[in-house]
């Protein structure tokens, strides 16, 4: 069968098989109440079946089962002959991926939003489908600061993710380009932070600006519905509030948070081109303090344990300068910068868990280390500073909380060493996973950026490096693919540069391998003939595998095209 990601097994199909039609009912059990209504507003109106509800014994019927046998999101689908479908799942989200699995089974008309054969029934070939994701993080990070999507576009990248069985829905929400979130407390990061007066067309080299005001932001109701809609296909929403570094959108709406003392931090703006400022936050008390109420705001709208803070790229030049930071090192009993960055995010970490809530970070975090002497941040004295307490599990060599992850971006390094002091991973490589680099090495492609990444380069990806034992590799929670938006100005650019990618990660991210490195492209490349029809009927705007449509390209945009460059090259 033509299935993506493909299951681990499949019993039959044989030609006989089970007819879906206006008379076909659906019997949920308690439980199963996110794919019941998913079944009857999404697949429902697509066929057009009402599916209304029916009882134990109807024959012709789609039935929901929790089955505590299975893994929480593994599911058996049984099409068969004469009684119908049955889907059994380990928890309600193990029912909800089987009811994606039936989708596809339906052809690409289930993938519509209205019928297109009114009154026709839809067959499904005799068969019984075991299957488990092999991680439980399978994740999407889109960047909505660079470029913002509205809330719309948001949701309709939920239900592309649900499609392809991805559970974890990484929200980039805060950069030096714009800060996206509504903070009630500080009105200014929305007002002057969301918001910048113009954009550079093309990788910061190109000449080319788009003079026109670009912003916009999610309220809090946008984003409780967001969380909600999510909610309601399975998938985690883990917001992202970017510290110290990527801050010049805040630090523009409230001048305060920056190094005053070497920068005339009242005439920022938020910034309109590309690259990494060397605009950072102050270490200072009222940043901390700032940046906590920002967090009890996030606390309050996103429930997943993690909630990551970024820590990436935090350039160090305002520190050296400023007498303020250089202070601060001394009085915390640092040796360095990279130190005070540490200290930022260990206050963060703790702060995170006693609120019982996970950190997670970029794999910069790793860097700094606990130094010999340093007082923690509650030891800080600095006055009105609020008490940080530390959460109940231990600190590792490493200096954070063992509750703390790494999204191990810089290659595989910085998750081997995670991994190995024990903190939880997911595996983000950019040489890998970063779908804002180019799919071919062609003139044709739209502004071309950083490393050729083919459908069959991430196809073959694999999430658990070789050097990990079996005990280490126990930290690697999963994977996930990276979007960012620099160069991607509309919906249709994240589209083509996303899709089909993310399909062949989709499958990497779910199916389990039978040996180390046994992948067959070939398989996928042919399962994927059914797939782009499939794509078709949603409206996405993917990668033609003959190459970019004359719409799609853009001629004379200049990137960054140069294999196997370092990052911001």
């Amino acid at each position: 069968m033509e299935l993506i990601p493909a299951p681990r097994a499949i019993e039959g199909p044989t030609r006989c098989g089970v007819l879906l039609d206006r008379e076909t009912a659906l019997v949920a059990a308690p439980g199963t109440g996110t794919t019941e209504r998913w079944l009857r507003s999404t697949l429902g109106g697509a066929l057009g079946l009402p599916l209304p509800p029916g009882a134990e014994d109807s024959r012709n019927s789609v039935r929901l089962r929790l089955d505590d046998t299975l893994e929480p999101e593994a599911y058996k689908l049984s099409a068969i002959v004469n009684w119908g479908v049955e889907i059994r799942g380990g928890s309600a989200a193990g029912v909800f991926w089987g009811a994606q699995t039936l989708r596809q089974l339906l052809g690409p008309e289930a993938f519509r939003r209205a019928p297109v054969r009114p009154g026709a029934g839809h067959g499904i070939p005799h068969q019984i489908i075991e299957d488990a994701p092999r991680f439980p993080w399978r994740g999407l990070m889109l960047d909505v600061a660079r470029h913002f999507m509205p809330k719309d576009g948001v949701l309709r990248y939920l239900d592309l993710m649900a499609a392809h069985k991805l559970n974890v829905f990484h929200f980039h929400l805060t950069d030096d380009q714009g800060w996206r979130l509504e903070i009630e407390r500080y009105p200014r990061l929305t007002e002057v932070g969301s918001w910048r007066a113009r954009t550079r067309f093309g990788h910061r080299a190109s000449p080319l600006w788009e003079e026109k005001p670009h912003g916009g932001f999610y309220t809090h109701e946008d984003i409780r519905e967001i969380v909600a809609y999510a909610a309601d296909r399975h998938i985690t929403v883990v917001p992202e509030i970017d510290m110290p570094g990527h801050s010049q959108a805040a630090i523009a709406a409230y001048p305060e948070l920056g190094n005053r003392d070497v920068v005339d931090t009242d005439s920022l703006t938020v910034w309109d081109d590309w690259g990494i400022s060397r605009n950072v936050l102050a270490p200072t008390g009222n940043t901390l303090r700032f940046y906590e109420d920002v967090l009890e705001e996030v606390l309050e709208l996103f429930p997943s344990d993690f909630i990551h803070i970024g820590g990436d790229e935090c350039a160090k030049d305002q520190w050296r300068k400023s007498p303020a930071a250089q202070a601060r090192i001394a009085e915390l009993g640092l040796a360095d910068e990279d130190g005070l960055q540490a200290w930022f995010i260990r206050h963060f970490d703790t702060w995170l868990g006693a609120r019982g809530r996970r950190l997670i970070g970029w794999d910069e975090i790793l860097e700094g280390g606990r130094r010999a002497g340093e007082r923690t941040p509650a030891a800080d004295g600095e006055e009105g500073l609020r008490e940080s307490r530390a959460p109940k599990g231990e600190t590792t060599a490493l200096g954070l909380t063992d509750g703390a992850a790494v999204s191990s971006w810089r290659g595989y390094a910085g998750g081997i060493t995670a991994a190995r002091a024990g903190h939880d991973v997911v595996m983000c490589p950019e040489q890998q996973v970063y779908l804002d680099h180019r799919q071919d090495g062609g003139a044709d492609e739209p502004v071309p950026i950083g490393y050729v990444r083919t459908l069959e380069d991430v196809y073959c990806f694999e999430p658990v490096p070789p050097q990990l034992t079996e005990e280490e590799a126990r930290h690697v929670l999963g994977t996930q693919a990276n979007v960012w938006t620099e160069v991607m100005e509309d919906q249709s650019r994240v589209d083509y540069q996303t899709f089909p990618r993310l399909a062949a990660f989709a499958e990497v991210a779910w199916s389990a391998l039978p040996a180390p490195g046994d992948r067959d492209f070939a398989d996928f490349e042919r399962r994927m003939t059914v797939h782009y029809r499939r794509l078709d009927a949603l409206g996405v705007a993917y990668r033609p595998p003959a190459g970019p449509r004359p719409w799609q390209r853009r001629p004379g945009v200049l990137g960054r095209p140069i294999e196997g460059a370092p990052p911001n090259v």
